[in-house]
């Protein structure tokens, strides 16, 4: 039998935050979504993650969530796992993207507090006890308490954690002393994988004992987050204070603009500029115009 120190968390590296590449409302561009696939897979990463935060889930149809979900998998032909983002404001609607998710041949779903209703913690708990009777892939759960208005509560978690579906959390808080508070979990749940958001933080959470990071920036740079993650994972603590600095540069682009919207444009557009996909956003954002398109340019040259 094995033993807690023996039992390694399913999913572990670096797992890009897909965007979601357009060309028009409601309207993929298929070309760019293949190219971003192989662009990221080519760099080495060990999975990705759909209809997220960066991949602006909430602004898009259900009808395009579901073609997105089937083109990603078709492309991606289980070279590395796929994570769909189901989160929603109903809990039929997160079913039914469950379902599409498994019926595409995806690996697991992410599911993240409801938002615009605050949900209590008691009612969060039964939220989830009910949603993962009925989900038909593992389960991560997904705290983003800036955008959903509410935490996943340490006690919730370890509540939660008797739930055998759920796989482990990804942490966007940005809070180190929760993150720490979130791996001391690993005692109840070994198998667990515990990633972080925030790539500037990311081998700080992995020196700490993550698993790895969901980092928006590996879209762009992928190669260098793997990069990032193996010399955390290994400690080789020079290569990874040379490796960071990078990622801190990369940092600089998420400046442009005044909008909250700039991290995603940002990511984009950086996307746009390499030719690798559209930059067109998802209504109500736009896409940067040429002045800031520029400034992200220039970032770029210089990394």
């Amino acid at each position: 039998m094995a033993t807690l120190q023996t039992v390694k968390p399913l999913y572990r590296g670096i797992v890009p935050p897909l965007v979601t590449p357009l060309v028009d409302r409601d309207k993929l561009d298929y070309v760019g979504t293949q190219r971003l696939l192989e662009h990221v897979i080519k760099g080495g990463v060990h999975g990705v993650f759909i209809l997220g935060t960066t991949g602006e889930a909430p602004s898009l149809s259900y009808r395009l969530r579901r073609e997105f979900i089937k083109l990603v998998s078709e492309t991606v032909d289980h070279r590395v796992p796929v994570f769909v983002g189901v989160t929603d404001t109903s809990l039929v609607e997160s079913l039914r993207l469950a379902e599409s998710a498994k019926d595409s041949g995806a690996d697991a779903v992410v599911l993240s507090t409801p938002y615009y209703f605050p949900a209590g913690q008691t009612e969060l708990i039964q939220y989830i006890a009910d949603i993962v009777q009925e989900v038909p892939l593992p389960m991560m759960l997904y705290n983003m308490p800036s955008l959903t208005k509410v935490w996943f509560e340490i006690d919730t978690l370890r509540s939660l954690a008797q739930h055998r579906e759920i796989i482990g959390v990804k942490d966007s808080s940005g809070d180190m002393k929760y993150f720490q508070q979130m791996l001391s979990l690993k005692e109840v749940r070994p198998d667990w994988s515990m990633f972080i958001g925030p790539e500037h933080l990311t081998a700080e959470a992995i020196a700490m004992g993550g698993d790895g990071g969901v980092n928006g920036g590996a879209n762009i740079y992928p190669q260098l987050f793997v990069d990032l993650y193996n010399a955390a994972m290994t400690q080789k603590s020079q290569q990874v204070e040379v490796l960071s600095q990078r990622v801190n540069r990369l940092q600089q682009i998420y400046s442009v603009g005044k909008y909250a919207s700039r991290f995603i444009k940002a990511t984009k557009c950086a996307l746009s500029i390499n030719g690798i996909c559209s930059d067109h956003m998802a209504e109500p954002f736009n896409h940067f115009m040429p002045p800031q398109r520029a400034e992200v340019s220039d970032i770029l040259s210089r990394m």
